[in-house]
């Protein structure tokens, strides 16, 4: 990946957060790499030198700033990046896909030659893969040392190091560090929850997204209280499966969500983060997203693209729009119904009224129609439900952000029942995709004044590659007339006039 120096050196002088993540600043004079935004004095320009990553800047010799934390930085959203491969297998880095497997296996699971995608890799990020599994492992135990307070033994065989020895050793030889340096003011030891801090790129429509949560929320699985959102989850770990809980609020200071998680979620950390920041689409741009969607997005700037922590969880989701004013009723059904047992402990510390997980594949592929259309849901639902679980769980579908978006798409449409829009959907929550677009989805068409999905379509056409930014807008839109606001014509209601003429 090319960059502009001159440009990347502006940036930093004026500490633009638009750019925190896109780069990393080495600095020679100190051998340290910071994060654009780092409030210590700007370096020289002749001293600076920048990188596309923080691996890239980890194997040319510099080690990580204690200030500003580059391990904090937030992510790239998926049209970022023109190599969609070297991105997918870059996200199952980032999940520990290499902690178990090799290169050959990761590959294999992108659907490319190994050759080919380590050519790909290295255009796009500056090193190879396993340079960058091994900085991300860095990175990850370097955050996991200064927020929380698990044993150093526990960090190093979380993030993916096979013995304590070889973190030590591989910590000082990267970056001539010590874990007790880095741990100099973490939480005392007996913490009774993970403390972790998610940065993104300002502004996030915090209100908006807990607005969202709050009217779909699943009752014991979820709560939003005030300006927090907490939930129940489980997590595949390295023995077996996790359960515990989250709690998620906005620090709008520190451009950053502030999260407490269980204990029992510690031996898959880098899975949650990795799920946390998709979940709440921290990787957006959103000064770019909303400067394509012009005055639909003018009302609420930061809007992201919401999902599930799991992507089984997205599509069931998804699948129950089509049950309109119903759908919490389906939703507790299926949770008194089919929900899994949680493991004993995993809800201790847990905010109140959390006490059940979601359903997941496993546990609704066994299910028939009958106590689908029981739980009340329709009839093309629950077959299209019934042979989505069973596929997730035979692993013929996968409903993961690195999944490839054409095959995927055909999988999800040719299941029995599956209406237009909701494949779309998915793709844009469950698969990350940000111009994937539901144009078949009624009350899209309502709110942006169209009589059918072609005439949304060509609409749509002026918002490409952020449609799916744009779908929550109109969803958002669509809404607005319950609120008095709207009704009375407030900002809602004459930017969806503006939109619709």
């Amino acid at each position: 990946m090319e960059l502009d120096a001159q440009q990347c050196f502006d940036a930093l002088r004026a500490r633009d957060r638009r750019f925190d993540g896109r780069f990393f600043v080495g600095v020679s004079s100190t051998g340290v790499y910071c994060r654009p935004i780092c409030a210590v004095r700007t370096p020289r320009r002749e001293n600076c030198h920048f990188f596309p990553s923080a691996a890239a800047a980890d194997k040319a010799g510099f080690r990580p700033c204690l200030r500003c934390r580059p391990e904090l930085a937030p992510g790239w959203g998926l049209p970022d990046i023109p190599g969609r491969l070297a991105q997918a297998a870059a996200l199952l880095i980032e999940q520990g896909f290499l902690d178990h497997a090799d290169t050959e296996q990761l590959a294999a699971r992108v659907g490319v030659s190994a050759r080919h995608l380590r050519r790909l890799f290295r255009a796009e990020y500056g090193v190879s893969m396993l340079e960058l599994a091994q900085t991300q492992r860095l990175l990850l135990a370097k955050q996991c040392l200064a927020q929380t307070a698990l044993p150093v033994s526990e960090v190093a065989l979380a993030c993916g190091f096979r013995s304590l020895r070889r973190f030590h050793a591989v910590l000082a030889q990267r970056w001539g560090l010590s874990a007790q340096r880095i741990r100099r003011g973490a939480p005392a030891h007996g913490q009774a929850a993970l403390d972790l801090v998610l940065p993104y790129r300002p502004p996030l429509a915090w209100s908006a997204w807990l607005e969202q949560a709050r009217a779909q929320a699943l009752p014991g699985v979820e709560r939003v209280d005030g300006e927090r959102y907490a939930r129940t989850l489980r997590l595949p770990g390295p023995d077996g499966p996790c359960d515990g809980w989250l709690q998620a609020r906005d620090d709008a200071s520190g451009c950053c969500l502030r999260i407490r998680a269980s204990v029992s979620l510690a031996p898959a950390v880098s899975l949650l983060l990795a799920r946390l920041r998709r979940m709440f689409d921290l990787g957006a741009s959103p000064a770019t997203v909303d400067a394509r969607l012009g005055e639909l997005a003018r009302g609420q700037p930061g809007l992201r693209v919401p999902c599930a922590p799991d992507g089984f969880e997205t599509l069931v989701r998804a699948l129950l729009r089509r049950e309109g004013a119903g759908a919490s009723a389906v939703l507790a059904c299926f949770a008194q119904r089919f929900a899994p047992s949680p493991q004993a402990g995993a809800f201790d510390g847990a905010p109140d009224g959390l006490h059940a997980l979601f359903p997941c594949a496993e546990d609704l592929a066994g299910a028939d129609e009958a106590a689908l259309l029981a739980c009340g849901m329709s009839l093309g639902g629950a077959r299209a439900l019934s042979g989505a679980a069973t596929r997730v769980r035979d692993g013929r579908l996968d409903l993961q952000p690195w999944a490839p978006l054409e095959p995927t798409l055909r999988a999800l449409q040719a299941l029995a029942g599956m209406d237009q829009a909701t494949p779309q959907w998915v793709a844009m929550q469950a698969l990350g995709w940000p111009d994937a677009f539901p144009e078949h989805d009624p009350a899209l068409q309502r709110a942006a004044g169209c009589a059918d999905a072609a005439s949304l379509l060509d609409r749509a056409q002026a918002w490409r590659p952020w449609r799916a930014y744009a779908a929550m807008h109109l969803a958002r839109h669509a809404a607005a007339p319950a609120s008095p606001r709207a009704v009375a014509g407030g900002p809602a209601q004459s930017s969806l006039q503006e939109i619709r003429s």
